[in-house]
């Protein structure tokens, strides 16, 4: 009676140990399943970081630039813009404005 409880105390034992070792096995591959994903992450965190940046720029680019087509808007709605575009394109002078012409011909 004694052998038979001493194998299976034994036997016990055994189990015991192979529980804990399977436990810690599976522990230690959790872990480095963590590890793996955590420098994952953190190089993505990095990539979004840097577009967020390059976005943010991009988007203080834009909102100058609409700032500058306002203000040419409201140029082109003067008196100014208007007689400079009839000197250019058309050629029109005031009237108080006297022409001179050179005589390179």
């Amino acid at each position: 009676m004694v052998t038979v409880n001493r194998r299976i105390r034994v036997r016990k034992k055994r189990q015991n140990r192979f529980s804990m070792a399977l436990v810690l096995l599976v522990l230690v591959l959790l872990m480095a399943v963590v590890m793996f994903k955590r420098v994952d992450l953190k190089q993505k965190q990095e990539q979004y970081s840097k577009r967020e940046e390059l976005l943010s720029q991009q988007i203080e680019e834009e909102e100058k630039r609409s700032e500058e087509i306002e203000e040419y808007g409201k140029y082109t709605k003067t008196k100014k813009y208007i007689e400079e575009e009839a000197k250019d394109k058309l050629g029109l002078v005031n009237d108080n404005e006297i022409i001179f012409q050179s005589d390179d011909n």
